[in-house]
């Protein structure tokens, strides 16, 4: 089996995520070198972050942190784009388990009871394959050992792209369009509320407004990346 394994290695390297070098047997998905010198935001230390001041006035957090700062062309926004589009759902695994680690260590997400994804529309789902921020979540339930559930909050329209659209078309477009089945499994619960990409906020701020006003006591946010301003 090692013998076979070895030849794939060969015919089709495995690459790292970020640089693409090719991996060593001990490494998956992203270098040693790259888990090491990546731009980590180190935001779960700080109880007022630059996340947390983006929704101020807005949303009434627990907490909010994010991995990975990026900027365009740069490594993270590589693999950001990997993640999303180049069907490799295992990036957001990696990634959220590397972040787990860090959040164990925080007193403001080492608490959370459940994690729940962003939730991409049921046609979108089908198109893609996978979400991305459940990729994300998984990695970091597997560390963390809250439970991740893909189930309680989902998305009831198929929208329009967000990326083009200014800050308060981005809200009207998401504002209404989110809903939480069963609420009663995380009425005074705390959530961690997670997903790839935070820049206005607009969607996980509805995200959030709609778990809030279905009985959350403490709701957090985690990404694996914010722009670096």
């Amino acid at each position: 089996m090692l013998i076979v394994k070895e030849i794939l290695d060969l015919l089709y390297p495995r690459t790292c995520c970020s640089c693409g070098v090719a991996l060593l047997r001990s490494e998956q998905v992203i270098c040693l070198e790259c888990i090491n010198t990546l731009p980590k935001s180190n935001w779960h230390r700080e109880i007022e972050n630059p996340m947390v001041k983006l929704f101020w006035g807005r949303l009434p957090l627990f907490s909010a942190a994010t991995y990975y700062l990026f900027r365009k062309g740069g490594h993270v926004q590589r693999i950001l784009h990997q993640l999303k589009y180049k069907s490799m759902p295992e990036i957001g695994v990696r990634i959220g388990m590397l972040y787990a680690e860090d959040l164990c260590e925080s007193k403001y997400f080492n608490s959370a009871d459940y994690i729940i994804p962003v939730p991409l529309h049921p046609l979108k789902l089908k198109h893609r394959g996978y979400n991305q921020a459940a990729c994300f979540g998984e990695g970091l339930s597997q560390v963390m050992h809250a439970n991740l559930n893909n189930d309680i909050l989902i998305r009831t329209e198929n929208t329009e792209t967000q990326t083009k659209k200014t800050r308060y078309a981005r809200w009207e477009n998401v504002s209404d369009v989110f809903t939480v089945q069963n609420p009663a499994l995380i009425e005074n619960k705390h959530i961690l509320l997670v997903d790839d990409v935070i820049t206005t906020g607009s969607t996980i701020e509805a995200c959030a407004r709609t778990l809030l006003n279905s009985g959350v006591s403490k709701l957090s946010i985690a990404s694996i990346a914010m722009p670096q301003h």
